[in-house]
């Protein structure tokens, strides 16, 4: 699935998946950025909290957003995916200027979702420039491919990473959160190895991609990002290696930003702050 087109003289929104856990009181540093280029003050922001299954989930947010002085937020309530089609619900994203999506279980967000007019006007508005921010669960499902699970661990191997489609705001990355404080880098290691075209993004918590219509990502938050960077895979073992058996991976790059950083998703080239 690729990006909705995006229109002459238009540019893309924001596309910003957070890796979780991410400050709301003390120093909101992500979402106050997020409601900054959403408009600040004027925002108009949809809050998607649906791969939770707690009902505090959507309100708490609300008030989050409100305490950053954003006058027009409201969570939309989809738990179904005839809720996901209803008009009602397409019209107030019509009208924003930020959507976030909360965190939770990602297969629950996708089995909802997926294909629905909820999920394509989401691609729609991002493309004529609102931004789509997501946390945890709403961040995994970002990419064409959205990692449904495998376990935790430093080595690669073959069973080391499901899929699953996600929702296609970008195509050229495959990205994992909590990255650092689950120790996910084998598995985001396996994914990228399935197929070099894709760089793989390991999200850490309270830290957050901001990736610009120029396909260019900086680096937010307390934490870092891990870039798997297969510009340069000369070899990878993960079509010859039996079920379980450890992978051979022979030039892969790996850059770890820290805030500041930029990493441009197009040339693949890794900058540090400005």
């Amino acid at each position: 699935m690729c990006p909705a087109k995006v229109l002459t003289g238009e540019d893309r929104g924001f596309v910003i998946p957070i890796g979780g856990a991410e400050e709301r009181t003390n120093s909101p540093i992500i979402l106050q950025r997020f409601v900054e280029i959403s408009g600040g003050k004027e925002a108009r922001i949809v809050i998607i909290p649906t791969a939770s299954r707690m009902e505090e989930t959507g309100p708490s947010y609300v008030e989050v957003f409100q305490k950053l002085g954003v006058e027009d937020v409201v969570s939309l309530t989809i738990n179904s995916r005839e809720e996901a089609s209803q008009k009602e619900n397409i019209d107030l994203l019509e009208q924003a200027t930020g959507i976030f999506m909360t965190g939770g279980n990602q297969l629950r967000l996708s089995t909802i979702l997926g294909g629905t007019p909820i999920a394509q006007s989401i691609r729609r508005r991002n493309a004529a420039g609102v931004h789509i921010a997501g946390t945890s669960a709403g961040a995994a499902i970002m990419p064409a491919h959205m990692i449904a699970g495998g376990p935790t661990g430093s080595l690669p191997n073959e069973q080391g990473v499901t899929f699953a489609p996600g929702m296609g705001l970008i195509n050229k990355i495959i990205l994992d959160q909590h990255f650092s404080q689950r120790n996910r880098l084998g598995r985001l290691l396996s994914a990228v190895s399935y197929n070099p075209f894709v760089s793989g993004l390991g999200i850490d918590e309270n830290t957050a991609a901001f990736i610009g219509p120029d396909s260019t990502l900086e680096v937010v938050g307390e934490g870092s990002i891990t870039v798997v960077d297969p510009s340069d895979l000369a070899y990878s073992s993960m079509a010859d290696v039996s079920r379980g058996e450890a992978v051979t991976l022979i030039g892969i790059k790996l850059h770890m930003l820290s805030a500041g950083a930029r990493y441009n998703i197009e040339t693949r080239e890794a900058l540090p702050k400005a």
